[in-house]
């Protein structure tokens, strides 16, 4: 259920043609950055952005606009040594 850009990278010095390149800066010193991704309808997104919000987990204004998955899909360039998990979850739908 999370937002994913057309092209997530965390390379660095790397070009990308997205619309968006969630990039991993410098850390500050103690601290790992995450990269969130939430995918699902434009509802369930706005939702579960919210309970974050709710949780005090991120502020709602931290999150990317909600970006159109193509039907090319989409392509994930991750760092040596990340790696990924996903939580599949539904919804009720109101």
């Amino acid at each position: 259920m999370l937002c994913l850009p057309y092209l997530v990278s965390s390379a660095q010095n790397r070009e990308a043609t997205s619309p968006l390149l969630l990039a991993n800066p410098e850390a500050q010193p103690g601290r790992e950055r995450l990269r969130h991704l939430v995918i699902g309808s434009p509802e369930g997104v706005r939702g579960a952005i919210n309970q974050l919000h709710v949780l005090n987990y991120a502020d709602q204004m931290t999150w990317s606009q909600l970006i159109t998955i193509p039907r090319s899909g989409i392509l994930i360039t991750p760092e040596q040594g990340e790696v990924f998990s996903l939580l599949r979850r539904d919804r009720q739908l109101m």
